[in-house]
């Protein structure tokens, strides 16, 4: 890596030589841009110190402009975190959050980029994570949703974000999770119906999508099958051919689909005995 020197005219110049950066990785540079000058550093003093104690332009430094080498900064002084947590460049702050003390992430939970929130999101104490559930951006928004307890789900089953939603209904108590059926995206109410208990379940068999439809024959008892068995699209009959009893498969045997007929026959094959007694 080539090697960076302090502006002219400082009294000495200071050479950052990167030990153990790979040679094809990112130059160094100042996050404002150009060149990083040690000796306009607040840790400039840390510059000669050996190991982990100091710091290492192009690999561990808190003026770069490259995430990871702030990161091994801050790893190698965690305590300095709280000390940078109002840095005007937004990826100090972000990678500070990773280490700051935890009771000083409240004050970072209005933080203008979303990148900072996100890391609040993920180390904020459950307790306290509903300050972000109106959060503007849905990353922010979706790491809630996957840390805020099952009880205060509810709050989010109505984000205008799907990927939100789909997160709460994989989630969302079963006691609550029917008031997601007719959620407007299919994605969301196919989770729905992944979980969905009986008689709510049963409710979807007459869902608009045949994704979510051919979800609830894969767990609807198999005694109220029929309701499926001549469903529009030829995916739900054939999930429903998979687990029809023997009644069941009868009323299919002349589906117009030869993919759900194969199934059938399949089914019957193996359900029924020759003289038409059901397996036990």
């Amino acid at each position: 890596m080539n090697a960076i020197t302090a502006s002219p005219g400082t009294r000495d110049t200071i050479r950052l030589a990167c030990v153990r950066a790979p040679e094809d990785d990112i130059a160094p540079q100042h996050w404002q841009g150009g060149e990083i000058h040690c000796e306009t550093c607040v840790h400039a003093a840390m510059r000669h110190l050996p190991e982990q104690q100091g710091c290492e332009p192009g690999y561990a430094c808190l003026q770069d402009v490259y995430a990871r080498r702030i990161d091994r900064f801050f790893r190698w002084h965690p305590t300095l975190a709280d000390a940078h947590i109002t840095h005007p460049y937004f990826e100090v702050r972000a990678i500070a959050a990773r280490y700051v003390n935890v009771f000083r992430l409240g004050s970072l939970i209005s933080d203008p980029d979303e990148t900072v929130r996100l890391q609040v999101a993920l180390r904020l104490p459950p307790t306290q994570l509903t300050a972000l559930v109106a959060d503007p951006h849905r990353e922010v928004r979706i790491r809630v949703a996957q840390r805020l307890s099952a009880t205060e789900l509810a709050s989010l089953r109505h984000d205008p974000d799907y990927g939100v939603r789909e997160l709460v209904a994989q989630r969302l108590s079963l006691a609550i999770l029917p008031t997601m059926a007719n959620d407007p995206d299919r994605a969301v109410r196919m989770r729905v119906a992944q979980r969905l208990e009986m008689p709510a379940l049963l409710r979807m068999v007459d869902d608009s999508e045949p994704e979510v439809r051919r979800m609830v024959a894969e767990r609807l008892p198999v005694a109220l099958l029929s309701r499926l068995a001549h469903d529009e699209d030829w995916r739900v009959r054939w999930e429903v051919a998979q687990r029809a009893d023997a009644n069941l498969l009868k009323a299919m045997w002349q589906d117009p689909e030869p993919e759900v007929r194969e199934a059938v026959q399949a089914r019957h094959a193996h359900t029924v005995t020759p003289l038409g007694v059901a397996h036990g």
